[in-house]
């Protein structure tokens, strides 16, 4: 994986896997060993809190809620008493399977012709 540098006041593209794994191949993790662990390893371990799950996901909070409870959502889980965190590739995943899925996992649409009567404005 490569990222964008400035050393000496040059910018450049760095490989930091091939420093972190004595060979230039990322090896798997094994330990928390902060020497071996791989740019794509900080990546499937990284979490998203409620701010930034709005942003990746347009579901209102009750929705998310709803859909962790029947198992239809990545569950979240609590770093501490006060933070709530998702597990961002899971949630990538999630988005990625709906992806595929269309239409058809939207269910049936609400038919308009049910719609109550509005008294105040005599509306149907």
């Amino acid at each position: 994986m490569l990222h964008r540098v400035r050393e000496g006041g040059r910018a450049g593209l760095k490989d930091f896997a091939s420093e972190i794994s004595p060979r230039g191949k990322p090896s798997r993790v094994t330990s928390t060993d902060p020497e071996r662990i791989t740019p794509a390893d900080v990546f499937r371990r990284r979490t998203v809190r409620r701010t930034e799950l709005r942003k990746l996901v347009p579901l209102s909070d009750t929705t998310i809620y709803e859909l962790e409870q029947k198992g239809e959502f990545p569950q979240r889980f609590y770093l501490t008493p006060r933070c709530v965190v998702w597990p961002l590739a899971e949630v990538l995943e999630w988005i990625d399977a709906r992806r595929r899925k269309g239409r058809e996992g939207c269910g049936p649409h609400p038919d308009y012709r049910m719609r109550s009567f509005n008294g105040a404005t005599g509306a149907r």
